[in-house]
């Protein structure tokens, strides 16, 4: 059955904005929390030259139903990830990963799966390769915007594991991985588009 989230037709158009520019160099994408995969099916038709590999925890057959509708052949099968159940991508049977993209997906799950995502990162993508991160942080030299801070308290009445995380302690996880901040881009709605390259 294929899902629908008005978020991903809000912000596709403008995170492929960012996409275009810093991943005009690579070849294959693996993209955690795929989720509806209205995201993977957009952004594979504005990035022709990517082979675009989906990954869920579940919403499989979603991701599959629009990528089926699509047809663009530069989107692969969606294929099952649980960040807390393992770090191997070898099962993706990809020959090498240039650039990892997760769009609203760190603030949902536990702050394990984040420090896992990046022990992915570093030993599934290349030298020189990306790590893009979409989503709304707090930083320590300013207060969180009040609609975040909102968003913060229903996440966690949701879900006691999930929150909107410290930009301060995702890059520090990105430094232990090997990853080097490139930019940090102010986005609509108050969300962030960050992104590092593996040194």
């Amino acid at each position: 059955m294929k899902e629908y989230a008005p978020a991903c037709e809000r912000n596709s158009q403008v995170i492929l904005n960012v996409l275009q520019r810093i991943l005009a160099h690579s070849r294959t994408v693996l993209e955690i929390g795929s989720g509806t995969g209205q995201h993977a099916v957009f952004f594979a038709n504005g990035l022709p030259h990517l082979q675009w590999q989906p990954t869920n925890k579940e919403s499989l057959e979603s991701i599959n139903a629009w990528r089926g509708e699509a047809e663009f052949e530069n989107v692969l099968p969606a294929k099952s990830m649980d960040l807390l159940a393992g770090t191997d991508h070898q099962y993706l049977r990809l020959p090498e990963i240039d650039a990892i993209v997760c769009i609203n997906t760190v603030h949902i799950m536990a702050w394990q799966g984040t420090e896992k995502l990046f022990e992915l990162a570093a030993s599934a993508i290349s030298p020189g390769g990306v790590l893009y991160l979409y989503g709304p942080y707090r930083y320590a030299d300013r207060p969180l915007e009040p609609s975040n801070e909102n968003f913060d308290l229903w996440l966690k009445e949701r879900d006691p594991l999930s929150g909107i995380r410290d930009f301060e302690a995702v890059n520090r996880l990105a430094g232990l991985a090997g990853f080097e901040l490139q930019e940090d881009l102010a986005m609509p709605a108050n969300n962030r588009s960050i992104w590092w390259s593996k040194r």
